[in-house]
């Protein structure tokens, strides 16, 4: 299998992280590619019409996108259980989708200086944005720190990832301010191989 890479994408960061917790990773080659909303790599655009960081190609040429797509498929081919089916399934998926949300908009925060000319950037966007992802992480703080707590699985997973990226692009912010039972969670899950292989330079 093949996996189009950038190290700063928090996406393929999920995609790496179950790589490594699943025993996988031997099985991929990593393809590094520089690509961005204006202009897409070639070669990313040529496995997926969207250009999406993460792809992975399958050995018989079949592309898998995006990180929600590859985990569930990396997570079935390994036999892993990331993906519960007792009691923690709903709520899994919908941790897993809350720090996806976060990560979209604190993206868009980040696009919004790189890609627009300053007399073009809305500051009221980066603002509403923002928002997006303080609400988030206090609903982190105040509803989910018992599921963190518990065993390891794709929505965990995908908060380890959301809050790495915001410790790269957004730490002037001060996300820990507002959750400091979800920082002190971050700072023992930060420590885990598989958090410390996959962070970015």
């Amino acid at each position: 299998m093949k996996l189009f890479h950038s190290d700063a994408s928090p996406y393929v960061r999920k995609v790496m992280i179950v790589l490594h917790e699943t025993g996988q990773l031997d099985d991929v080659e990593v393809l590094r590619v520089t690509t961005t909303t204006l202009q897409s790599d070639p070669d990313l655009v040529a496995a997926g019409p969207l250009a999406r960081l993460p792809t992975l190609v399958l050995d018989d040429g079949q592309a898998i996108y995006d990180s929600r797509v590859i985990n569930r498929y990396l997570n079935d081919r390994a036999g892993a259980d990331l993906y519960p089916t007792d009691g923690r399934q709903w709520s899994t998926l919908v941790l897993e989708a809350l720090a996806d949300g976060i990560l979209d908009s604190a993206l868009a925060m980040v696009y919004e200086g790189r890609l627009r000319s300053e007399d073009k950037q809305s500051p009221d966007v980066v603002e509403a944005h923002w928002a997006k992802v303080a609400r988030g992480v206090q609903e982190i703080e105040a509803n989910w720190l018992p599921h963190l707590a518990g065993p390891l699985d794709i929505g965990v997973i995908g908060v380890g990832a959301m809050l790495g990226y915001l410790d790269l692009r957004l730490d002037a912010r001060g996300w820990r301010d507002r959750a400091p039972g979800l920082a002190d969670w971050f700072r023992d899950h930060a420590t885990r191989p598989a958090m410390v292989a996959t962070a970015p330079a």
